[in-house]
């Protein structure tokens, strides 16, 4: 369908207002949503982050304590007769 004119397009032989109207409400709709959705990831992404500094917190802390522990125990090589015979030869 070909418009001569600007007036033309606008009122659709009659059908303009309704055309028009479901355009509006459509694009409006669409930008709502796309609005809503990066409002919400937006809250995910800064609740995930609190919840990973929670978690380093925490691991950091079971870190530090593990470590005086670990420094504690730790580990030493024991030597057996076959690795001595191989250390000789």
């Amino acid at each position: 369908m070909v418009f001569d004119s600007l007036s033309a397009l606008i009122h659709m032989e009659g059908h303009g207002p309704y055309v028009w109207t479901c355009y509006g409400a459509f694009f409006l709709l669409l930008t709502l949503l796309v609005w809503q959705s990066l409002a919400e990831r937006r809250q995910v992404v800064r609740a995930q982050r609190v919840q990973n500094d929670i978690q380093a917190s925490s691991s950091a802390a079971a870190n530090n304590s593990g470590r005086s522990r670990a420094a504690e125990a730790g580990f030493q090589r024991i030597q057996s007769p076959q690795s001595e015979s191989v250390s000789k030869s």
